[in-house]
């Protein structure tokens, strides 16, 4: 997401009890903001919920034993899936601090580094839960703000004809705010979610105290007896039930932000609470007045305050879908830095917080999908066919990926791990199962999605993997290539020359050119790697390695996380204390841009070998990815056959 975690530290020399008091103000601080950014999207879902289970399809009764059945289902599919398997287990799997599906990835694929093939076999599933992702991505701006503005409906059927026209009223304003950063309207997220949740909260209790014979619901026999005896059509009603647990990996993905201590307070101190009155207060309603399962959020408040509750639900839509749109811009950043990706542009919306980032390629994108499935599907009803299926196959793929870090990586005994896993896995298969029913009336849409997206990052990182050895095949190695210079015999120019290159093995092409055609060599030459390591973050102290090769040649290999920023002058500030002066008014730098070429009988079908090509020539531009000086830049091309 978009926001950053604060440091919480303590000042040298102060009384204990400041210490505590700062400490304290940090994690209140911390634990609001978390509750607007990471519970925006599982805030919203009682918006529509409660109404689905009881849709047509489902072929669930309304009546009280369903009521209470279903109710019950939903309080404990959030006490297993959401408390249990996210809030204790789940977060305790971070990477260096960081958490989500990449994050995750590379963590289960650090576990298993001894067995390629399962590595392998990690990364791209850990990848094909990435781009289920984008799918959460369209699906959850659409069907939070239409499900908020469904309201309006109540009002006088007058306005049904306007819903569709400002929901994407509402949508396109949200994306063209993109660019600007959420720097300034972050700050209220917080608040105006915890304001949701305390109405949630509030109508619900009320509901509670008018028909507490709800209340038999948290009796989870009453969830196994309403599941068990809807037989085949237990699928059916897992389906809508699945649609109250959307927006759980948020808690995972967002981790790094805030920590794992304020998401749990903030879940179990506001969110569950909320959430819990909220689906008991509903099924209260239904059992006093079954008429009002035409739309069960708003008919639990009188005609009076349903315009305000319209406004504050359409706010806590705006700010569910806000955090999954930077939610997109992350996740793409990190998959291109771990090399799922070509480079894209990236632009940086706050001068303070590195996180803030705006990528207008993927805004765009997510913007005409959003469009197009909010016309394609036109209802939140509708919509909620297509909604879960990503969610809950994403939800499997993190308890595999889990099982490795936890078996593998701690060591954990091996009963522990494997009974929790295939308990948590039976869960996940019957919610996917749920959803799978689904799949003609929209969920395929996610899965498309998520498929087109996969085969292009799958594409990609085999594509470069070929890419690196071409390069090292038809290169010249550069140790060679040094160690038989003449200096004598070659001019020298009194300047720095910096060549980026994939493989530091190799003699650069850029470089082979400047020699061939200006008969020249720099003083001093810089054979450049930039390097991402499976991790979050780098120290800067591990950032910079830099080994001379004789005759004015050195290699230099950066190093960065696949949280960090690169800034590869700025990290070149520090060869100096490895004896390598880079004066920056003295550099410039060569970069060699590979044109890729298809052949046939390579090592990816032809297809892939020309997607591959066209994704590399579109590829966003070095300069701006690495923060290199535009003015000191020459770039030189090469054709390299894979």
């Amino acid at each position: 997401m978009s926001t950053h975690t604060p440091s919480i530290s303590t000042v040298s020399g102060a009384a204990p009890d400041d210490s505590t008091d700062t400490r304290r103000q940090g994690l209140a601080a911390l634990t609001l903001a978390a509750i607007g950014v990471v519970y925006g999207d599982i805030g919203t879902s009682p918006l529509y919920t409660v109404k689905e289970i009881f849709a047509p399809h489902t072929g669930v009764q309304l009546d009280a034993p369903h009521l209470i059945g279903a109710i019950s289902t939903i309080f404990w599919a959030l006490m297993l899936v959401v408390t249990l398997k996210y809030v204790v287990l789940i977060l305790r799997a971070d990477n260096h601090g960081e958490g989500g599906g990449l994050a995750l990835t590379a963590l289960a694929a650090r576990a298993v580094e001894g067995r390629p093939a399962l590595r392998r076999a990690l990364l791209l599933l850990g990848v094909f839960g990435a781009t289920l992702f984008y799918g959460d991505s369209v699906i959850t701006p659409a069907i939070s703000v239409l499900g908020a503005m469904e309201g309006l409906e109540l009002l006088t059927p007058v306005l049904r004809p306007y819903v569709v026209p400002l929901t994407l009223l509402v949508l396109v304003g949200l994306f063209l705010l993109q660019r600007f950063g959420t720097a300034r309207v972050g700050r209220f997220f917080g608040p105006v979610i915890v304001v949701w949740f305390a109405v949630l909260g509030a109508i619900g209790l009320w509901q509670i105290a008018q028909q507490p014979a709800i209340l038999a619901a948290l009796n989870p026999v009453h969830a196994w007896a309403f599941l068990s005896g809807r037989g085949w059509q237990v699928f059916a009603a897992l389906g809508a039930v699945v649609l109250a647990l959307t927006g759980a990996e948020a808690l995972y993905a967002d981790m790094g932000h805030f920590g794992r201590k304020p998401i749990q307070i903030a879940w179990t101190g506001l969110v569950l609470p909320g959430l819990a009155l909220n689906y008991l207060g509903q099924g209260a309603l239904l059992m006093g007045d079954p008429a009002a399962i035409e739309n069960p959020f708003y008919r639990l408040f009188p005609d009076a305050w349903v315009l305000p509750v319209v406004v504050l639900a359409t706010l806590a839509a705006i700010i569910a879908s806000q955090a999954v749109i930077s939610g997109a811009y992350s996740m793409t950043k990190q998959a291109m830095q771990l090399g799922f990706l070509p480079r894209m542009r990236v632009r940086y919306t706050s001068a303070r917080e590195i996180g803030q980032i705006y990528m207008p390629a993927v805004n765009w994108a997510l913007l005409a999908g959003v469009v197009a499935v909010v016309l394609h599907f036109g209802s939140s009803s509708a919509l909620a066919s297509a909604y879960g299926i990503a969610v809950t196959l994403t939800m499997m793929i993190t308890t595999v990926l889990t099982f490795f870090v936890v078996r593998l990586g701690w060591r954990l005994p091996a009963p522990l791990a494997w009974g929790a896993t295939v308990f948590f896995l039976a869960i996940d298969a019957l919610l996917v199962a749920g959803c799978a029913i689904k799949f003609f009336d929209g969920g395929w849409f996610p899965i498309l999605l998520g498929l087109a997206l996969f085969a292009m990052m799958s594409t990609w990182w085999r594509g470069r993997a070929l890419l690196m050895d071409s390069i090292r095949r038809d290169g010249l190695s550069l140790t060679d290539f040094v160690d038989a210079l003449d200096p004598a015999s070659i001019q020298r120019a009194q300047r720095t020359a910096v060549y980026a290159v994939a493989d530091p093995d190799t003699v650069p092409q850029a470089l082979l050119h400047n020699l061939k055609h200006n008969q020249v060599l720099h003083e001093r030459n810089v054979i450049l790697s930039v390097q991402f390591r499976d991790e979050p973050w780098v120290p800067a102290g591990q950032r910079l390695q830099v080994q001379p090769l004789g005759h004015g040649f050195w290699r230099v290999r950066v190093h960065y996380g696949f949280m960090d920023t690169p800034d590869v002058p700025r990290a070149l500030e520090q060869a100096r204390s490895h004896g390598l002066q880079i004066p920056l008014f003295e550099t410039t730098y060569f970069l060699s841009r590979e044109t890729v070429v298809p052949s046939p009988g390579g090592g990816m079908a032809h297809w892939r070998e020309k997607l591959f090509a066209t994704m590399s020539q579109n590829a966003g531009g070095v300069v701006e990815f690495f923060r290199l000086p535009g003015n000191a830049v020459v770039e030189l091309g090469t054709r390299v056959p894979i």
